[in-house]
């Protein structure tokens, strides 16, 4: 069934982690005295007041489009929920491992430099909502699960 909550909350992930290429990982950081922005696309430097790429992120760019396209793919398995289930806890590992490859992708962008709650983009929060997403989903693909099963039982 398409029109439950879980395709909701699946639907709501995927935008998310889409999301990600449109916010920054870190902004405002101060590289050779002038300001960077990470993002999941690359790195940007304020040059002659445009923002220009200094460093492609090919490999994680690809994987974020992966990535976002999964919630995606988990709705149409709503025929077999228990795959549905497992493929969503598949989901939140592939995101906790993503979220670390981002992080460390940002903190070799930005050299020595620390990061602070100023210079914090949204987009390394993104991931934690989507996680969020995905295991509302899974509770909610439970609870179906759990309604079928009673009336099965009552047949």
């Amino acid at each position: 069934m398409l029109q439950r909550i879980q395709s909701i909350y699946l639907l709501f992930a995927s935008l998310v982690l889409f999301a990600l290429f449109f916010f920054p990982l870190a902004h405002n950081i101060y590289v050779a005295d002038k300001p960077v922005s990470v993002m999941v696309t690359g790195v940007f430097q304020d040059v002659n007041g445009s923002q220009q790429y200094t460093e492609h992120f090919t490999a994680l760019t690809a994987i974020t489009a992966i990535v976002a396209l999964l919630p995606l793919a988990i709705i149409f398995l709503y025929k077999n929920r228990k795959q549905q289930i497992t493929i969503c806890y598949s989901a939140i590992l592939v995101l906790i491992g993503f979220s670390f490859w981002m992080a460390q992708t940002v903190k070799k962008a930005i050299g020595s430099v620390q990061l602070d709650t100023r210079t914090m983009g949204i987009g390394l929060f993104l991931t934690s909502l989507s996680i969020v997403l995905i295991i509302l989903a899974a509770k909610s693909i439970h609870r179906d699960e759990k309604l079928v099963r009673s009336a099965d039982r009552l047949r």
